[in-house]
Order: structure tokens, then sequence, then C-alpha cells
């Protein structure tokens, strides 16, 4: 079977049985197709036909020229997923990554802002036009929910039930209901009302969060606001929609919150990617005792 065709079958797969983010679906391709050029030039196997000791050469040619943990770890969970695809359809009788095991000891944490850096980057906005008013009302909903980036430019102004405090987020074919804090509340209340109508190019657009042309806000649109407030704070550590994310998660933990619910708030189908945060605080508890323990140095 030639590669071009097996990619073919994972495509398919990863669209219409997954239903892949369009993220995850050039993610995992491009994986494929980097291995489909290595084997071309340095092994006589096609895809269909590898054997274990040809994917760990291609895991220690990727190490070898500097790719990070985080990417080598990616490409693994691209071919444990590839194979998988083929040995259900037929196409190969075993998965030659099923013992390919990635370096987790070197996982590097997610940046986090402290509870002082996020009310310093909250108080930003200045609330004294209309553009103000709708960053406070991003920024407020973001941390108090801690939704993707992508999920916040794609809410509708149905999804926002301020009475409640709740707001409904769709990713792919599954939804889920976060709850509102009040200050969160109060902020989009103020934007809902008296803010979004004057900023909308039209009455049918059903974007909750427009730009200033009045049409809905876009990914590129909202990085390049919080990097602009994270300069107006003097925060020094690099800042993006998914710290934020990042943040949220990890002061919920700290402060005693099960981690289940926050992996059901984060959208988590597995809660091994919630488990990171426990790392995180574990190591940030770690850090504050020698720094603070008289005994520790």
């Amino acid at each position: 079977m030639l590669n071009s065709e097996c990619i073919n079958v994972y495509y398919s797969y990863l669209t219409e049985v997954k239903k892949a983010s369009q993220n995850t679906l050039s993610s995992y391709l491009r994986d494929i197709r980097q291995l489909s050029d290595y084997l071309t030039t340095h092994s006589d196997a096609n895809l269909d036909s590898v054997a274990e000791e040809d994917l760990a050469d291609y895991i220690a040619w990727l190490k070898n020229n500097g790719k990070s943990v985080a990417t080598v770890s990616r490409a693994i969970a691209s071919l444990k997923s590839f194979y998988g695809v083929l040995v259900n359809e037929g196409y190969a009788d075993s998965n030659p990554a099923s013992k390919l095991v990635p370096d987790k000891n070197t996982q590097k944490l997610p940046q986090i802002l402290t509870s002082k850096e996020v009310e310093l980057l909250l108080e930003q906005p200045s609330c004294t036009d209309a553009k103000g008013y709708r960053d406070r009302a991003m920024l407020e909903l973001l941390y108090a929910t801690g939704i993707r980036v992508s999920e916040l430019i794609s809410l509708e102004i149905t999804d926002v039930n301020t009475s409640a405090g709740v707001v409904r987020c769709r990713s792919k074919d599954k939804e889920r209901f976060i709850p509102l804090h009040q200050t969160a509340v109060k902020a989009l209340s103020e934007y809902i009302e008296f803010i979004r109508p004057q900023m909308v190019a039209l009455p049918t657009e059903t974007a909750l969060f427009v730009n200033v042309n009045g049409e809905k806000m876009s990914r590129q649109g909202f990085w390049k606001i919080i990097k602009a407030y994270q300069q107006k704070a003097h925060i020094d550590k690099p800042i993006t929609p998914h710290t934020l994310r990042h943040s949220f998660a990890a002061h919920l933990l700290e402060n005693g919150a099960d981690i289940h619910a926050i992996q059901e708030m984060l959208g988590h189908a597995d809660i091994s990617s919630t488990q990171i945060y426990s790392q995180l605080v574990k190591k940030q508890l770690k850090d504050v005792y020698n720094k603070a323990h008289p005994r520790a140095n």
C-alpha cells in the first residue's frame, strides 16, 4: 500500500470519525508525513510495513535533531493513533508504535500567573469607552471559566445567561456549562446590555464579542489585545490566552477545588490532562518551602 494511501485512510478517520479540529488534523498529518519522508530517505520500509525498530530509530532521530520533549511526545501520540487506525481498518496486523513511551520526566510545566498578576492584568482595561468595557468582559470571562481562546471567540450572545450566572461552551459536538463568579457576571452584563448593541455592525450578528468593525472577534485580534495589556501591566512573564486557562485551573486547585470538577470545566476528555496542574501546585509549594523554611537551605 502506498504511503499516500495510508495517509488518506488516516485523514478520513480524523475528519469523519474523530471529527478532529483543524489544529489537531494538521498536527497529526504533519507528523505522519514527516515519518513518511524519513522512511523514504532512511529505510526501505513503507508506512504500512515498518517494524518497531524503525519507529524507535525515527524517534531517536527526532531527538538527535533537537526536537523538544513536547514535539517528540506528540509525534509518538500521532504514531500510536495512526497505526491504531491502520490495524482497525485491516491495513496492518499489529501496532508497531504500541511500545513507544514519551519522556514524561522532563515534561515542561505550564506557565501561570500569580493571583496578584492576574488582578493586575484584569485591571488594565479602562472602562471609558466601548473597547475598554468589551476587553474587560473578555478577560474576566476567560479567567472566570478557563475556556480556550477558540471557544471564547466562538461564543454567541445566547450562550451567556447572566441571571443564572453560567456560560455554555460548545466544542465540536460537545457542550459544557461553566459557572461565572459575580465580577465576571457584572462585566458581561454591562457589555451585553450597554456596549455590544453599539458595536455590532448588523443587528443579526450572533457573536458575543465583536471587533471595532462590529464583526466577530478573531483569534489574532484577541492575541493582540492580551499582549497590549501585558505590556501595559508591566508583567515580565509571557502571557497568552492559554496562560489564563492554566492560571484558572491551578488557582482553583490551590484553593481546594476537586480535580474532576476542574476537568469538567476545562473540557478535558482525559483526567491525565488535568493532573498536570497537581504537579504544578506541588512544585510551587516546594519552591515556597525551600525559600521560606529556615532549615531548607
